[in-house]
């Protein structure tokens, strides 16, 4: 598959901690298990996908350039850089492809900080609270997005 075939699924900050993470909000995984279960969940709805993590700012808004650049599908949690970060919803905005935010717990039930988005208003949607299925949602929703879209 190209490049703009393959979705770019995007990690942000703490989530390769997941082992040490509160189980009730992120569920029971660790990362390599998370990841296990995109790469799974992509290959039961033929899709490809490239998963990527970092706590870095810099690199994830680096890899959203890449993907603007290739028209690239992303789905994407940007952990805690959603609460604040302008420099990754700008980067955001210069996607062509759709983006879908996705988020392991749901923020809205949480810390008030927690409640406001700087990648939602960017984003074509929103999946939040459903644990590792946030990730499975949103590829299924993808498929859709891209599918109206071809």
């Amino acid at each position: 598959m190209s490049s703009s075939a393959t979705i770019l699924v995007l990690n942000g900050p703490n989530l390769s901690r997941l082992d040490l993470r509160e189980k009730s909000h992120y569920g029971d995984l660790d990362y390599p298990q998370l990841h296990k279960f995109i790469e799974d969940s992509a290959r039961e709805l033929e899709l490809s996908v490239d998963i990527r993590q970092s706590d870095d700012e810099a690199t994830l808004i680096g890899w959203l350039h890449e993907a603007a650049d290739k028209s690239q599908p992303v789905i994407f949690n940007p952990a805690a850089f959603t609460h604040y970060s302008v420099g990754i919803r700008d980067a955001a905005v210069l996607l062509r492809a759709p983006l879908i935010e996705v988020h392991l717990s749901n923020p809205l039930a949480r810390e008030e900080f927690r409640h406001t988005s700087m990648i939602s208003g960017v984003a074509s949607g929103t999946i939040a609270g459903f644990k590792q299925d946030s990730y499975r949602l949103a590829l299924i929703a993808m498929k859709e997005l891209r599918r109206k879209t071809q």
